[in-house]
């Protein structure tokens, strides 16, 4: 599934037009028709619907769905919200069949007008304003927006709600709060950024038959749950385990073991052949007892943190990940640095570390060998000097712009996570719930996504089969033995044989 901006929405339609001659009246007549198919599936007849018309393609499309919907039997009632001067091209040719049908077209003059209608509603749709909007809205469809959203009924946006920009980065603007939104072709960035993805409720792309074959990728998509299916890790009959890869964890102190513990046992539990885990001395008894299944490579310490030299030969790995509980003591500062210097298989690098990657970002480019940073915003933020807000506006294009500087996966960490490859081609990670926002989640997906690219000929595979194996966990435990409240990052690690199973079957 496509993640579009604006821009790249625009040339969609252009290609699709000069490609193959279908002409926007077609496309628009395409979308309307998709979109009344599918709410169908929503509505009942006796429903009393109104429908919210502006004046550009979003209108047109209004026309179309408005139409089709009357001529299905469904009670509407069509409000055209701007005036006739600006109902122009491809909207005007369906608003003219809209008349000629024979239906009734509401014209508002004053916002009292649409009041009566709004208070007996008890669907409202809109479909006034699109991809073209950025900033507040003005006049008369910022009082329609207001009315309409102070409804208790039922709210549906076509393609995207009135006022919401199509982009990243945007934070001024009115709009339309839609409980449902069927979203045009393909969806647009703004559907997953975190302070303009609530306005779209529930979504669904609906197809209006685009060629595929012709549209310019966006190099930006959803990682679907079917991707993952074919590509996930299968055991071949004769493997043992040094089939499925040697990894090494290096991290945790005396006081803080939990988090390499848990990074251990879900890798193994992701299919890791053999789990080293690198830790201060002291801090072994407590990691061996919670995961019997790893070695271990005691590190000199003081006061429990890892201190000492750090010179470790990590030649024997197939994948090493860093960070996870060990503190930002100067002394992680050079363990990070021998790392990012010395390993030459995939690295990851989360949590701790990543405070410690900041004063050497430049030695990222001298990697040969895939590097993997795991951020959630605040860490992120603090690696580009950026406010966290920032990161949270704008997600895709500073995880891109950083993926490709410095050469490695970002894996920025959220509601919808983005996966960056160095090229700066981006997946999109769209499982898991709000049970995932607790201590200890990260550190279970740092390693599940080591497990997976020991068992992987692809790093973006592997990293989006991680991502996914992780938020669908999630969601399973929350079907049956959780509450978003209770799950913890330990019922994770024992959740992935359900999730592992589900795959397989």
């Amino acid at each position: 599934m496509d993640v579009v901006t604006a821009q790249e929405m625009y040339e969609w339609d252009q290609v699709a037009m000069e490609s193959t001659g279908l002409d926007g009246k077609l496309l628009m007549e395409n979308a309307g028709r998709a979109v009344s198919s599918e709410l169908e599936k929503k509505l009942d007849k006796h429903q009393r619907v109104m429908m919210l018309i502006g004046a550009g393609n979003n209108g047109g499309d209004g026309f179309v769905i408005a139409r089709t919907l009357l001529n299905r039997g469904y009670s509407v009632e069509a409000w055209q919200v701007v005036p006739d001067s600006k109902v122009k091209g491809d909207a005007r040719h369906h608003k003219e069949i809209f008349m000629k049908t024979g239906y009734t077209l509401y014209k508002l003059e004053e916002n009292d007008d649409l009041r009566e209608s709004f208070e007996s509603a008890e669907v409202i749709i809109d479909a006034m304003l699109g991809i073209g909007v950025k900033g507040h809205l003005r006049g008369p469809i910022k009082q329609v927006v207001e009315l309409a959203n102070e409804q208790k009924a039922f709210r549906i946006a076509v393609d995207l709600p009135t006022g919401v920009p199509a982009d990243e980065g945007i934070v001024e603007f009115d709009a339309f709060k839609a409980d449902y939104t069927y979203i045009i072709a393909a969806l647009k960035v703004s559907a997953l950024v975190e302070h303009t993805r609530l306005y779209y409720g529930e979504w669904k792309v609906c197809d209006i038959g685009l060629p595929v074959r012709k549209l310019p990728s966006p190099n930006r998509k959803v990682w679907q749950r079917e991707d993952s299916k074919r590509i996930l890790p299968k055991r071949d009959a004769n493997s043992h385990k040094g089939s499925h890869g040697k990894a090494l964890i290096v991290g945790g102190a005396a006081h803080m073991p939990g988090s390499i513990a848990m990074s251990a046992k879900a890798a193994l539990r992701s299919g890791a052949g053999l789990v080293t885990v690198a830790t201060p001395k002291s801090a072994v008894p407590t990691i061996a007892t919670y995961v019997q299944e790893a070695t271990f490579l005691p590190l000199a310490e003081e006061e429990g943190v890892i201190k000492g030299p750090v010179d470790f030969d990590v030649s024997a790995y197939d994948g090493v990940a860093v960070g996870m509980g060990m503190g930002r003591g100067r002394e992680s500062n050079n363990l990070v640095n021998h790392l990012v210097s010395s390993v030459k298989s995939p690295l990851l690098i989360d949590a701790d570390a990543l405070y410690q990657l900041k004063n050497i970002l430049g030695l990222l480019r001298s990697r040969t060998y895939p590097t993997i940073l795991t951020p959630h915003p605040g860490e992120f933020a603090h690696l580009v000097d950026q406010p966290i807000s920032a990161i949270v506006q704008s997600p895709f294009s500073y995880s891109r712009e950083f993926s490709k500087k410095y050469g490695v996966y970002t894996v920025l960490k959220g509601p919808a996570t983005i996966i960056t490859a160095p090229n700066g081609s981006q997946f999109v990670d769209l499982t898991g719930n709000a049970g995932l926002a607790k201590g200890g989640s990260g550190d279970v997906l740092s390693g599940i996504l080591l497990a997976m690219m020991l068992q992987s000929g692809s790093t973006t595979h592997a990293l989006n089969s991680g991502c996914m194996l992780h938020g669908l966990t999630a969601e399973m435990l929350i079907e049956d033995d959780h509450s978003m409240v209770d799950l913890l990052a330990t019922d994770l690690i024992e959740g992935l044989t359900q999730t592992f199973r589900t795959f397989s079957s």
